[in-house]
């Protein structure tokens, strides 16, 4: 008898091609695993088949067929299959001034809306989701933008609570050794210095300061700077630089420690993330 075959791994990651600011993601994923890594965006995803599991905070969650996963910016996350089929989503991933517009629009209050709750089983959520996921790959510009604010009206009516009057970023809530350490890699992300260099730059020791850095950040500086080095690689590739330039610039050893990282981070390999970048600005 003839064995069931395996499915096989695909995906699509594009820009919404009306509203600036929204990026979106199409797989199938079965041995693809993510790296401990955040978004600067919200994460809005609807499983369609199989199931999700990842790390999320402090807390590890399982998202089956139906499910939305919510997850808010910067917040440290992973993703893996959890069966040995894998899972088929799709996902928005908007930024944090798209949802706030959209907030604002509501009548709420200033601040940056958070989203308690990581993973609901809403069907009228997950249709949402999925209209304005298909109109941003099908529709026309009028149909994915409406889709598109409804979708997120919808989910913040539905599963978000306003946030603080004035947030208060991530780094100015850090102990200041850490925001300096985090500066720094930030400007020497291709030539970053040494673990016991940081120590001394911070007056801590390495232990310390490695403790005090993923308390603050959810990662250590290593990751943490990887992380780093895969945003600007983005933008580096949404000006066109071929990806061995990219690898240079934001100092991964070449092209191959490049792709592995970014794939672990954004879940397809630089040059089909650049492919429709370019295909978009085209």
């Amino acid at each position: 008898m003839a064995s069931k075959a395996e499915p096989r791994e695909v995906a699509r990651y594009w820009q919404h091609a009306v509203v600036e600011g929204v990026d979106l993601l199409r797989a199938q994923y079965v041995t693809h695993r993510y790296g401990r890594h955040a978004h600067e965006t919200y994460t809005f995803g609807l499983i369609e088949a199989g199931i999700e599991e990842f790390d999320y905070g402090n807390d590890v969650f399982r998202a089956g067929a139906g499910a939305v996963a919510l997850l808010n910016p910067d917040v440290i996350h992973t993703g893996q299959a959890a069966t040995p089929w894998g899972w088929r989503y799709r996902v928005l991933y908007p930024q944090v001034s798209v949802v706030t517009e959209v907030a604002g629009e509501l009548g709420w209050r200033a601040g940056t809306p958070r989203f308690p709750q990581t993973v609901v089983n809403d069907a009228r959520s997950a249709a949402l989701l999925r209209a304005a996921h298909q109109a941003a790959e099908f529709g026309d510009p009028l149909a994915s933008s409406s889709l598109l604010a409804t979708a997120l009206a919808g989910l913040l009516r539905a599963h978000a609570v306003p946030g603080p009057a004035s947030d208060t970023p991530r780094s100015t809530r850090a102990p200041q050794a850490v925001a300096m350490i985090a500066d720094l890699l930030a400007e020497r992300i291709a030539d970053p210095p040494t673990l016991a260099d940081l120590a001394a730059l911070s007056g801590l020791s390495q232990f310390a300061l490695l403790r005090a850095f993923r308390d603050a950040t959810g990662l250590p500086p290593h990751a943490y700077l990887n992380q780093l080095r895969v945003r600007r690689a983005r933008l580096l590739l949404d000006d066109g630089l071929p990806a061995a330039d990219v690898a240079a610039r934001t100092g991964f050893a070449d092209q191959a420690h490049l792709t592995r990282h970014f794939k672990r981070v954004v879940g397809v390999p630089p040059a089909a993330y650049q492919r429709e970048r370019l295909r978009r600005a085209s």
